[in-house]
């Protein structure tokens, strides 16, 4: 683990803080979830449900994730095959845990969510990372090569790690490049798991897939998301992960030896707030989506490039044309330069030079701190100088 005893997000968190930068680097909003969730959970403490709930999780809860699979998927989904987790970090955590050890490979895309690599390496198996490029000008969403996907798989393939919509490029991978990787899931025998927690943040139309829904998925997919991005509340840690009989129970004999259990109070009013209706949720897409032009028209205005974000919380740029060969050194910069965070991508790369001048930015913020952030970065290209 020596590769991994800190985290960028905490680095550029602390440097924010310490020089008052506006921070997006660190993906959390800065406003609550909606107020009858709030309420709910504020009646549960005082109620007095504080104690360890069931270890799969409350069944409300439970049942409440299985009539959301089929309210937007058309999903049947069993409660009982539905594990409550501490968030979707420890579900992905969890499920790498009981399904790989050492010898065994995992294919994932690169970049990838931080915790990714540490997770496999904790397994002991090997991380094998298929690169996401930006295309042409004509097409400059991140995809990948089909060739090198495949040459990625081997006997020695266990788990396919898929996140869509995608942290950090915001990309949404459509219903025939998830086709494709689960081909290669089924002809080299891997467990799929679909790592889904931006399901309710989609853009310009885009469409989510989940991973399970697709022919013959279903039966070796485990599929995860969480309450903390739906719902603003981050900080929570409720997530679940969900599949069939045998693959479940190999992520709960993993999970109960990491939290246990987790969030009472939290699980009874989730479950409430998963039946919001659906103007909650289209207001959540629509809200960001104004977020992310807002942030992204500052971006271009400063001088960088910025690839289309379709999905997530997060827009790429390349500061190459401002004359920056390394984003990382540029991100360590950027709260004395302008007074905003930023996290560089290559930390989320196996190959650093994959992402070597790619900075994220999280758009999950009030538009007056966006606003301000923009009219910071408007003065990028005189600070360079």
């Amino acid at each position: 683990m020596r590769p991994f005893t800190s985290t960028i997000f905490a680095e550029m968190s602390a440097l924010a803080l310490r020089t008052g930068a506006i921070n997006l680097g660190q993906g959390f909003p800065d406003t609550d979830g909606p107020p009858s969730l709030l309420a709910d959970v504020a009646a549960n403490v005082i109620g007095g449900v504080n104690q360890y709930p069931p270890g799969p999780g409350i069944p409300a809860l439970r049942t409440a994730v299985a009539e959301h699979q089929r309210r937007f998927y058309g999903q049947e989904v069993d409660p009982e095959r539905v594990l409550i987790t501490t968030g979707a970090t420890e579900a992905i955590a969890s499920a790498i845990l009981a399904l790989c050890e050492p010898g065994d490979e995992v294919v994932t895309f690169q970049p990838y969510y931080d915790s990714y690599a540490a997770t496999i390496a904790l397994s002991g198996a090997t991380l094998r990372a298929v690169p996401l490029r930006p295309g042409s000008s004509g097409s400059p969403t991140f995809a990948f090569d089909p060739a090198e996907l495949r040459a990625a798989f081997s006997e020695r393939t266990r788990v396919v790690l898929v996140n869509t919509p995608h942290n950090p490029t915001g990309t949404v991978l459509d219903r025939e490049q998830l086709t494709l990787l689960g081909q290669l899931a089924v002809e080299f025998d891997a467990v799929i798991v679909a790592d889904e927690v931006y399901e309710h943040m989609l853009y310009d139309g885009r469409e989510h897939v989940p991973m399970a829904t697709l022919p013959g998925l279903a039966d070796r997919t485990l599929t995860i998301s969480s309450a903390g991005k739906t719902f603003s509340v981050t900080g929570w840690k409720v997530g679940w992960v969900h599949g069939p009989v045998d693959l479940l129970g190999s992520v709960r004999a993993a999970k109960q030896f990491l939290t246990y259990v987790s969030g009472a109070p939290f699980q009874p009013a989730i479950a409430n707030a998963l039946a919001l209706p659906d103007s909650f949720y289209d207001d959540l897409a629509s809200g960001l989506q104004s977020k992310r032009d807002l942030l992204s028209a500052g971006l271009r205005a400063a001088g960088l490039t910025v690839y289309p974000s379709s999905g997530t919380y997060f827009v790429v740029t390349d500061v190459a044309p401002l004359g920056v060969a390394d984003g990382a050194e540029f991100c360590w910069r950027l709260p004395d330069l302008v007074g905003v965070a930023a996290v560089p991508v290559s930390v989320f790369c196996a190959d650093p030079d994959l992402g070597r001048t790619l900075v994220r930015f999280a758009f999950c913020k009030k538009d007056e701190v966006l606003t301000e952030a923009v009219s910071r970065l408007a003065n990028l290209q005189k600070a360079l100088s």
